[in-house]
């Protein structure tokens, strides 16, 4: 799940504006002739130009700082993003004084794109350019290294998260829980100064705060935005309800009362996961005694002796049977696949598109196991995606909304079926219908135990935005927004000293968050609309659109789009709706619904 998207616009270091800049600017338009339409064009023109230049320039910068991770690469990488976003702002600035001239849809979507592409803008001058940027490459820095060393054993993130799958020492699993989080706390302060300057660079754009600034890019008001992510997330609660009931359940049976309760909330080191933002790991523990499952991925993967390398080309023929061209050579040359043995490398699962054309790559450090494989779907898919839309003016080149840049890698991955092994030689034959709960039980505690986490991690920052959370209760807000909409518990008390929000890269990495929960919703839509595109009949979560030139088609032509249009268009292209609709997520997984229910009967569930 720890999936990062590189977009141009949408950087993952802060942006900055310079206040002197812009007032410049301001005092020459007042000088000039009204502007006109040749005069918007010719402005796209030089925007889109010299942005892709400088956005290429950001990109190799930053592929360097998060693959040799030293002071040198975090010097280029910040030099570079501080120039970008001078150039971004000012071009955002001055897309201002066209406001009042008459221009088609396509040059006023992308005027908007200018000033909506901006994350995290700072104002007044270049000092505070230059320190916005800063705190934002020290902090992903301060994350990519972490560790936690128990006298002379260390732990980096990966070998803790090996720990935490294998969720047989809850004694060991809360000590490495409280031990990563000691990254976070020196990025508190950077944290608060940050969110600090980049509100005041907000309000220059005319926002109230960045929340209002993030929750406006979905071609709705910030107000509805919030409001449609509050009603997706009740129409799945009651399911994630039932599953948090019967989890707790079964590891209460487990590992017995002192460690998790039989009421209440669940203990977060406990569900197999550094974050608890998703729980396949405890699927042995918690899958139904009825199921017998006769194949586990991990294992066909390496029984066929796959490596790492042999896992991406695998996921390359599933873009390939769908009409997809294959990737390029340079694609093989440029990737990090491995974890490399002489540097320090961020390991955090990313796809890139370097110079907006080819040079796509994906940032692993790949394991030979299911989730990873899972993964290299999802992450291509991105790649993919990124490739569709190369042909649109810079300025559209990115998703319809970021949300459907995860939900595609995501309804990629649903495609990873039993049925889609067999075509593929990892498996003889597809399993009986009977297998079929254990398999949405395993989706379940991937896709639907991550809902509320998706859901909140904006809540708290946009609550942290607006000032209704202090930087003095930081963990406090934390802590109340994850027991409130996940159930789940720290293992041991936590204060004000810690930042444990910062122990997740997106938020030192300034990532938003919501695109995930939205691509939790958007994939089973998409899911469901190319499975009948597809002609398949059959129960939804058997599908797989692997090698189907129909369904191909379609997903090409919609991703081509880029954010060329209103999201609610493509989704229309794609679905037929034009809403986001969580009833396909509903209808997925309503044999495991009435399963859990019927296991709930005589459980005090709710917490």
């Amino acid at each position: 799940m720890f999936r990062f998207m590189f977009n141009l616009f949408v950087l993952p270091v802060v942006l900055a504006i310079t206040f002197h800049v812009l007032y410049n600017d301001y005092q020459k338009s007042k000088t000039q002739a009204p502007p006109s339409v040749a005069d918007a064009k010719a402005f796209l023109q030089e925007v889109n130009t010299m942005l892709a230049k400088a956005s290429e320039d950001y990109g190799h910068a930053a592929w360097l700082a998060a693959t040799y991770i030293n002071s040198d690469s975090q010097y280029v990488e910040t030099k570079a993003a501080k120039e970008i976003t001078l150039l971004a702002v000012r071009y955002a600035r001055q897309a201002a004084k066209f406001d009042d001239v008459a221009l088609d849809a396509s040059d006023r979507r992308q005027l908007d794109a200018l000033k909506l592409g901006l994350s995290f803008p700072s104002p007044d001058d270049e000092q505070q350019a230059t320190r916005l940027a800063d705190i934002g490459s020290k902090m992903q820095a301060l994350y990519s290294t972490g560790q936690y060393c128990d006298g002379d054993t260390c732990y980096n993130l990966g070998q803790m998260s090996d720990v935490f799958a294998k969720g047989d020492d809850p004694e060991l699993m809360k000590k490495l829980w409280v031990g990563w989080r000691q990254v976070s706390p020196p990025m508190r302060s950077m944290y608060a100064e940050q969110v600090s300057i980049a509100n005041r660079g907000a309000k220059d754009l005319g926002y109230p705060d960045i929340g209002v600034l993030w929750r406006s890019k979905y071609d709705m008001s910030a107000e509805q935005f919030a409001a449609d992510m509050d009603k997706q997330w009740h129409k799945v609660k009651p399911l994630y309800e039932a599953l948090h009931c019967h989890v707790r359940a079964k590891l209460n049976e487990h590992y017995g009362d002192a460690v998790v309760p039989n009421s209440g909330k669940i203990p977060a080191h406990i569900l197999g996961n550094m974050w608890a933002q998703s729980w396949g790991n405890v699927y042995d523990l918690v899958k139904p005694d009825e199921v017998k499952q006769s194949y586990d991925l991990t294992q066909l993967i390496q029984q066929a002796d796959m490596d790492e390398q042999a896992m991406v080309k695998t996921g390359e023929r599933f873009f390939t049977s769908l009409g997809f061209a294959p990737l390029p050579e340079t694609f093989w040359q440029r990737s990090q696949f491995v974890r490399p043995r002489d540097r320090q490398v961020s390991c955090h699962a990313s796809a890139w598109n370097v110079d907006n054309v080819d040079d796509l790559r994906i940032k692993m450090c790949i394991k030979r196991n299911a989730e990873d494989f899972n993964t290299i779907h999802h992450e291509l898919g991105h790649n993919f995606y990124q490739r569709a839309y190369n042909q649109q003016p810079p300025l559209f080149q990115s998703s319809a909304n970021d949300g459907f840049h995860e939900a595609l890698g995501d309804v990629i991955a649903l495609s990873v079926t039993p049925s889609y092994l067999v075509q593929i030689g990892l498996l003889e034959q597809e399993p009986p219908a009977s297998e079929d709960l254990g398999f949405l039980m395993q989706q379940a505690l991937e896709k639907i135990a991550f809902l509320p986490f998706g859901l909140l991690v904006d809540k708290w920052r946009w609550q942290v935005f607006s000032g209704e959370i202090s930087p003095a209760d930081y963990n406090k807000g934390w802590w109340q927004l994850r027991e409130h909409y996940q159930g789940i518990t720290p293992p041991v008390e936590r204060g004000e000293s810690d930042f444990d929000a910062g122990a997740k890269y997106h938020i030192p990495g300034n990532t938003p968050y919501s695109r995930y929960f939205l691509a939790h919703i958007q994939q089973y839509q998409f899911h469901r609309a190319l499975c009948e595109v597809a002609g398949f009949q059959g129960a939804l979560h058997r599908c797989s659109i692997y090698n189907n030139k129909a369904a191909g088609e379609k997903l090409k032509n919609m991703m081509a789009m880029g954010s060329s249009r209103p999201w609610q268009d493509a989704m229309e292209a794609l679905t037929g709706q034009r809403d986001l609709d969580a009833s396909a997520i509903v209808d997925y997984f309503a044999p495991l619904k009435s399963w859990l229910d019927k296991q709930n009967q005589n459980r005090q569930c709710g917490w």
